[in-house]
């Protein structure tokens, strides 16, 4: 028994990992995109690493792009098998994968132009609209907390990772040819403890193997009160005093509907100026849509603001876009207000025009909330470069740029150490880090080192280690 480090291993995104059994039973944990790996992008996700008609079933830990995205392309290519995921991941997922598609399917359009411009054949996309449909077509859902048995050998079981809506730690039962068992727990993401929306990440069972996340294995969140009150100042800042437009590129999934949170909490007490208020992104719109029919996910805490405020994602001066003309208007507008958009590392999607029309200019602000790839678009914004490049054109960067790394839905290294903390350390044999830059995995294995986790591994791509 066996598993393969496929993706996520170099990087955050690209999440990829496959356990194979004694009989040759092989389990996909994950299939994700890589994003904003610049140039090498397009040729990393074309190349999946590993032959789709041999993979019997995945299991998805969430919904997001970079867990999730290349599922399509899996089985564009010849798998055949379930994918397992909890019912709300299913509910996002599939309005995620369907926009993933129709976003491939319009840059590969704009790229066949400029091929044709060169004299070079065409190229296709990764997939399709139907491709993703047919996709979709493999998904099966499993509630949080039941044993579900894939066949003699291989079981699992959800436990809520508190991430984002749907998120899952997989905890896998192997069993060996000679009846001995094995358990594996993949984390997926974890989320942060006290989370605004969601619950508190859950205790999962005692594991023998550990893969766990590393996004933010270096660094330590600020506080959610300073968050809030950083917020507002960056509002106060850019709409009233410099009566500018403040751009909060964020993820549609989880970020946007945090920030709306906090603005909706700040105009109840009467402290948000009386400006407009704009999530431009037909995909948010549909997440948000989704996120009121699932108060069920949602923390006691804001089940209680719930009572007195029925809809925690909308007020007054907020509106929600879904037209494209809307969209375009607000870039002729000089109004001050908020421009909520996707995508979060900003390479994608209805932020990348809003950014072209307003980072030039000093009385605007670009809010960061949440990780960017270094290679992202997003990533050269948040190092705060002096100019950057977006629709092939250089901007001077002249409107401000502030950052809250609270709004992440990652757990910081404290509360990956808190989420662990369940475990027997003495009883793990590998914990390995995947999903993390190279710094924030060296360091978090030192921490855990420090801790008393006997052997941290940080697997490179494509390393199989054996499972005893």
């Amino acid at each position: 028994m066996q598993v393969k480090f496929i993706g996520a291993t170099e990087t955050v995104t690209g999440s990829k990992h496959l356990i194979t059994t004694d009989k040759g039973f092989n389990v996909l944990l994950d299939c994700g995109l890589y994003q904003g790996m610049g140039k090498e992008t397009d040729t990393l996700n074309r190349h999946l690493g590993i032959n789709p008609s041999e993979i019997d079933v995945v299991i998805l830990s969430h919904a997001h792009i970079d867990h999730s995205g290349n599922l399509p392309l899996l089985v564009k290519e010849g798998f055949l098998g379930s994918i397992y995921c909890t019912p709300p991941t299913l509910e996002v997922v599939e309005i995620l994968l369907l926009d993933s598609a129709k976003i491939h399917e319009y840059d590969i359009e704009y790229v066949n132009k400029k091929r044709e411009q060169r004299g070079e054949d065409p190229i296709k996309p990764l997939y399709t609209v139907k491709d993703a449909e047919r996709c979709l077509k493999h998904f099966k859902t499993v509630p949080y907390h039941a044993d579900f048995h894939l066949n003699s050998e291989v079981s699992f079981n959800f436990t809520d990772a508190g991430h984002i809506l749907g998120s899952a730690a997989v905890n896998l039962t192997l069993k060996h040819e000679n009846d001995k068992v094995t358990h594996l727990t993949f984390t997926g993401d974890v989320g942060k403890y006290n989370d605004m929306l969601l619950k508190d990440p859950e205790t999962f069972p005692q594991a023998d193997y550990i893969i766990c996340e590393s996004t933010y294995g270096d660094r330590l969140h600020e506080l959610d009160i300073d968050a809030e009150l950083h917020l507002l100042n960056v509002v106060r800042n850019t709409c009233v005093e410099k009566k500018g437009k403040l751009i909060i590129p964020a993820f549609s999934l989880g970020r946007t509907q945090e920030v709306v949170f906090i603005l909706d909490k700040l105009k109840n007490k009467k402290l948000l100026p009386n400006i407009k208020v704009y999530v431009d992104s037909p995909l948010s719109t549909n997440i948000t849509d989704i996120m009121r029919e699932n108060v069920d996910c949602f923390n006691e805490r804001l089940q209680e603001y719930i009572k007195t405020d029925a809809d925690p994602f909308g007020f007054s001066n907020l509106k929600y876009i879904r037209e494209k003309e809307e969209s375009i208007a607000l870039n002729s507008s000089q109004e001050p207000c908020i421009i909520i958009s996707a995508s979060g590392m900003m390479d994608a999607g209805r932020i990348k025009h809003h950014l072209a029309n307003n980072i030039s200019d000093a009385k605007n602000t670009i809010l960061v909330v949440g990780y960017c790839s270094p290679n992202s678009l997003g990533g050269k914004i948040k190092a705060k470069e002096k100019e950057v490049k977006i629709f092939g054109q250089f901007h001077e960067v002249n409107a401000d740029v502030e950052i809250i790394d609270s709004y992440s839905a990652h757990a910081d290294y404290k509360e990956l150490i808190r989420f662990l903390s369940c475990q027997d350390k003495t009883k793990i044999k590998k914990l390995f880090l995947v999903h993390g830059d190279p710094e924030a995995k060296i360091s978090f294995k030192e921490k855990l080192v420090a801790e008393g986790y006997k052997e941290v591994v940080i697997p490179n791509k494509s390393e199989t280690f054996v499972l005893d």
